[in-house]
C-alpha cells in the first residue's frame, strides 16, 4: 500500500475554524505533524491540532520559520524535517501534516511535499483546504473582500514595498501577508497610493491576543509577523456598482 502524505489546512489559529474534513483528516492519519521553530515554543498550528487530537499522536517537526535570510540554513532544516518524515510515512503508513491557514497558500507543506515525493517515491500527496487569515479578517472586521467584478491581489510584503505599491495602484481589493515587520513601508504605501481610508489590519485572529483596527492607526512601529492587510477596493457606484 502506498504512504500517503495529507496536507491539512486547520484555519489561521481559532480552533472553531477547522474544517469538518480537516478534523476527519487528522483523526484517521496514523501521525500528525506539526512545525515548529527551532525555539521550540508551540506554534498556532500545533495548538489547533491539540484540541481534536491527542497530544501522543501528534510529532513535532523542526522547520527554519524564522530564518529568512539564510538560505543554507533554511534548506537544511528543510532536508531534515523531510528526512525525519519520510521516516514516518515508511514507519506508520498516513501522515497528516497540519499548516495554519490554507496548505495552498504560502504554505510550509508545500517544500515539505516536493522533498517527501522524492525521499518516497509513489507517495500519495493530499491536501484539504483551510479558512484563510484574510477570510478571517474579513469577517471579524466587516471588511467585505470582493463584489461584482473586482480582481482580489495577495501580496506577501516580504517581497517588497515596490509589489505591494503596485498591488495598491490597481482597481480592487489587495491583501497583504507577513507585514508586521515592515509596517512603516505598508503604512507609506497605503498614504501614497490613497488606500488608508477604510483598509483594515489584524493579528493573533481568533486568539487572546486579538488585535484588529484601523490601517489609519498604523504608526510605523512593528506588528506581528502573521499579521494581515486589507485594503478594499474603491466603491462608490453605490449598491451593485461593480456588477
Amino acid at each position: 500500500m502506498s504512504s500517503r502524505l495529507v496536507g491539512v489546512g486547520v484555519g489561521p489559529g481559532d480552533p472553531e475554524l477547522m474544517t469538518v474534513k480537516g478534523v476527519n483528516a487528522l483523526r484517521a492519519a496514523d501521525v500528525v505533524v506539526v512545525p515548529v521553530m527551532d525555539s521550540g515554543e508551540r506554534g498556532r498550528a500545533e495548538a489547533t491540532v491539540l484540541h481534536y487530537v491527542p497530544e501522543e499522536k501528534v510529532v513535532r517537526v523542526v522547520f527554519a520559520l524564522n530564518e529568512r535570510t539564510d538560505r543554507a540554513r533554511r534548506e537544511s532544516a528543510w532536508d531534515a524535517a523531510g528526512d525525519r518524515v519520510a521516516g514516518l510515512l515508511r514507519e506508520r503508513g498516513a501522515v497528516a501534516f497540519a499548516t495554519i491557514g490554507d496548505p495552498n497558500v504560502y504554505s510550509t507543506f508545500t517544500y515539505l511535499a516536493q522533498t517527501i515525493t522524492e525521499l518516497v517515491p509513489g507517495t500519495v500527496v493530499e491536501t484539504v483546504p483551510g479558512i484563510t487569515a484574510m477570510q478571517d479578517l474579513a469577517a471579524r472586521s466587516g471588511a467585505v473582500l470582493t463584489e461584482g467584478t473586482e480582481p482580489l491581489t495577495l501580496v506577501p510584503v516580504t517581497a517588497g514595498s515596490a509589489v505591494l505599491k503596485e498591488a495598491l495602484a490597481g482597481p480592487g481589493t489587495v491583501v497583504a501577508y507577513k507585514f508586521g515587520r515592515q509596517a512603516a513601508e505598508v503604512a507609506e504605501a497605503l498614504r501614497e497610493t490613497g488606500r488608508l481610508d477604510g483598509a483594515v489590519w489584524g493579528s493573533a485572529l481568533g486568539l487572546a491576543e486579538e488585535s484588529i483596527r484601523p490601517a489609519a492607526e498604523l504608526d510605523g512601529g512593528p506588528l506581528p509577523y502573521l499579521s494581515t492587510l486589507i485594503a478594499p477596493a474603491r466603491r462608490d457606484g453605490g449598491r451593485g456598482g461593480k456588477l
